[in-house]
């Protein structure tokens, strides 16, 4: 139990350049705290202490503004920043070292008694604000950009963006996990949707170059083909 308390204070120096102390953390980090009480109730809820379970995470809830159902399973190193808003979803799996930011739901879309919610592999990022709703897999290394909705499977390395959410790019899965980027969005990440209006804004400014230039020699022909016509009338005077 203490080597995974201190993996997950650890956890939090290596993502959070704002933590300062071992006493800061274990005293201020409501993400922190939402861990060690899930692994409470989680306990609770594998011995068929249902309600007593239930209640834990209700209190967790009230106490850090975190939602977890007690059924739900986590990994080793996970960190939640912040964590105001966060939900997870009963059937919901994180994966060792993921981060999620506040606001994320990792919800469900069915009313089936099965897997209803998401499966998170390893060093999964999911930015502030985002909903993954489904019984998928978002592949290892994965990154979800804030206010993005997830709605199918992601694959290991991916960046998506958008609603719904759409591949923005995609790396080896070792290589997304070794590089961690805030709120799962580099600095210099375009979208490609974006790409895309711009290509077709270039081009129209060449389709209109083109026209113009074809106007311009249409009247060059014009205004020459009538230069003839006047100096003969102008000899026939």
């Amino acid at each position: 139990m203490f080597s995974r308390i201190r993996e997950d204070i650890q956890c939090v120096f290596e993502r959070d350049p704002a933590a300062r102390s071992v006493f800061e953390v274990l005293t201020c980090y409501p993400g922190f705290h939402a861990l060690q009480l899930h692994r409470i109730s989680h306990a609770l809820w594998t011995s068929g202490l249902r309600w007593f379970a239930r209640f834990t995470s209700h209190a967790a809830r009230f106490v850090t503004g975190i939602e977890i159902h007690p059924g739900a399973t986590i990994g080793r190193r996970v960190f939640i920043d912040h964590g105001m808003g966060v939900v997870i979803g009963e059937t919901a799996e994180i994966g060792d070292d993921c981060t999620l930011y506040h606001g994320v739901t990792l919800g469900g879309v069915s009313w089936n008694q099965g897997k209803r919610h998401p499966t998170l592999g390893k060093g999964v990022v999911v930015g502030a604000g985002a909903k993954i709703l489904g019984p998928f897999v978002v592949g290892d290394g994965a990154k979800v950009g804030s206010n993005s909705v997830v709605v199918k499977a992601v694959p290991a390395g991916a960046t998506v963006v958008g609603i719904p959410a759409r591949i923005v790019e995609h790396t080896p899965a070792e290589a997304a996990r070794m590089a961690f980027d805030a709120y799962a969005v580099s600095a210099d990440l375009d979208d490609p949707l974006n790409k895309a209006l711009l290509a077709l804004g270039s081009r129209n400014d060449d389709v209109e170059g083109r026209i113009a230039e074809l106007l311009r020699r249409l009247e060059a022909l014009e205004s020459g083909a009538g230069e003839p016509g006047r100096r003969a009338a102008g000899g026939r005077g």
